[in-house]
C-alpha cells in the first residue's frame, strides 16, 4: 500500500511554489505496524518539525502582511503612473509595467497563505491551484523582466545610437514570448500536482509528487530558470554597464552609476540566500550532503525565512526602477493631478460643453511632456 508522508515546515509549496521546502511523497510502505518489523529500510526517514511550524505561524503571517501592504501601494501607484503615461512610456518603463503587474498579482495571494501559516488550508482545491499558478507566474516573470530591464539598459547606454529598434522590438514583442510564455507554460505542474490533502484533520495545499525524483528534477528547473538564467543574464549586462560609465564624467553619470550598482545588489542580496538554501536541501536528497534530522531542520528553517525575505523584492521593484527614477516623482504628481482636475472638470463639463475638455487635454498633455 502507499503511505502519505508529509515533509513541511509550513509554506507555500515547492519547486514553482517553493516555501520552506515542503514536500510531500507518496511513499511505498509495504512493512507492517508491529514493533519490530524493520519499516525504516522501507521508506524515508522524516523530520516532523512542530518547532518549525510554530515558528511559521508567527514570522510568515507578519512578514506576508508588511509585503502585502507596501506592495499593494507602491506597485499600484506605478500601474496608476504608468497608465496616465501612455503616449510618453518610454522602453524602461513598459517593463516596470509589467513588473509591477506581476509583483501586484502576487502579493495579492498573500493573505492566503498567511491564513495556511496559522491555521491550515480552508480555500478549496480551486483556489489551491490558482494561487500556486499566480505564485509561479510571478516567480518567474518578476526574476526574466529584470533580465530584459538589464538588456534594455546595456543596449541603451552601450549601444545608444543604435538601439532604438531593437529595444522597440524587446520591449513591444519579444517580452510576451521571453517572459509570459516561458512562466505560464512552467505553471503545468501546478495544474497537475497542486492539490488538498487531509492531514490530522487540517488541510494541506501542496504539490504532491508520485517521487522526489519529481521533486528533484523540478528544483533544478527553478533553480536555472529563477537564478542562474536570468542572473547571468543581469550581472553580465549591468558589469558591462559599469564600466562603460565609470569611465563617464558627470554628476548625472555617477548617480547612474550608484544606481546600477544598487540595482545588482538587491537583485542577489534578495534572492540569492534562498537559492543557496534549496540549492543545499536538493544536494541532501540527491545525497551528495550527509546529515541528520537536525541539520535538515536547520536548512528547512533557513529557506522558509529567505524565501520570506525574498518576496520584499515585490516592495522593492517600485522603489528601485521607478522611484529612483528622475522623473517618477513628477509623473506622479501630474497623474494624481490629472486625477483630481479630470473629476473637477467633469462636473464643470455639466454646465459647459466642448471647451473645456479641449483645454484641459491640452494642459495635461503638457504637463506630461514638462516631466
Amino acid at each position: 500500500m502507499y503511505r502519505l508522508l508529509d515533509w513541511r515546515s509550513g509554506g507555500i509549496g515547492d519547486c514553482g511554489l517553493s516555501v520552506a521546502s515542503a514536500y510531500v511523497f507518496l511513499l511505498s510502505d509495504n512493512s507492517t505496524d508491529e514493533p519490530g518489523s524493520g519499516d525504516d529500510g522501507n521508506y524515508q526517514e522524516v523530520c516532523w518539525e512542530l518547532e518549525n511550524t510554530n515558528f511559521n505561524r508567527i514570522f510568515l503571517p507578519t512578514i506576508f502582511s508588511v509585503i502585502f501592504l507596501t506592495g499593494i501601494i507602491g506597485n499600484g501607484l506605478v500601474i496608476v503612473v504608468m497608465g496616465y503615461q501612455k503616449k510618453l512610456r518610454s522602453m524602461t518603463d513598459k517593463y516596470r509595467l509589467h513588473l509591477s503587474v506581476a509583483d501586484l498579482l502576487f502579493v495579492i495571494t498573500l493573505p492566503f497563505w498567511s491564513v495556511d501559516a496559522v491555521i491550515s488550508w480552508y480555500f478549496g482545491n480551486f483556489l489551491c491551484k490558482v494561487v500556486h499558478v499566480i505564485y509561479t507566474v510571478n516567480l518567474y516573470s518578476s526574476v526574466l523582466i529584470l533580465a530584459f530591464i538589464s538588456l534594455d539598459r546595456y543596449l541603451a547606454i552601450v549601444h545608444a545610437t543604435s538601439s532604438q529598434r531593437p529595444r522597440k522590438l524587446l520591449a513591444e514583442r519579444i517580452v510576451y514570448i521571453g517572459v509570459w510564455l516561458p512562466a505560464v507554460l512552467l505553471t503545468v505542474p501546478d495544474i497537475i500536482f497542486a492539490s488538498t490533502s487531509e492531514l490530522d484533520g487540517k488541510y494541506m495545499c501542496q504539490r504532491f509528487y508520485p517521487h522526489e525524483k519529481w521533486l528533484i528534477s523540478f528544483r533544478f528547473q527553478h533553480i536555472i530558470v529563477g537564478l542562474v538564467l536570468p542572473g547571468i543574464i543581469i550581472l553580465t549586462c549591468y558589469c558591462i554597464i559599469i564600466s562603460k560609465l565609470s569611465h563617464s564624467k558627470g554628476q548625472q553619470k555617477r548617480k547612474a552609476l550608484k544606481t546600477t550598482v544598487i540595482l545588482i545588489v538587491a537583485f542577489f542580496a534578495c534572492w540569492l540566500p534562498y537559492y543557496i538554501g534549496i540549492t543545499t536541501d536538493t544536494f541532501i536528497l540527491l545525497g551528495f550532503i550527509k546529515t541528520g534530522c537536525d541539520f535538515e531542520a536547520i536548512v528547512r528553517k533557513w529557506i522558509s525565512i529567505t524565501e520570506a525575505l525574498a518576496f520584499f523584492h515585490c516592495c522593492l521593484n517600485p522603489i528601485l526602477y521607478a522611484f529612483l527614477g528622475a522623473k517618477f516623482k513628477t509623473s506622479a504628481q501630474n497623474a494624481l493631478t490629472s486625477v483630481s482636475r479630470g473629476s473637477s472638470l467633469k462636473i464643470l463639463s455639466k454646465g459647459k460643453r466642448g471647451g473645456h475638455s479641449s483645454v484641459s487635454t491640452e494642459s495635461e498633455s503638457s504637463s506630461f511632456h514638462s516631466s
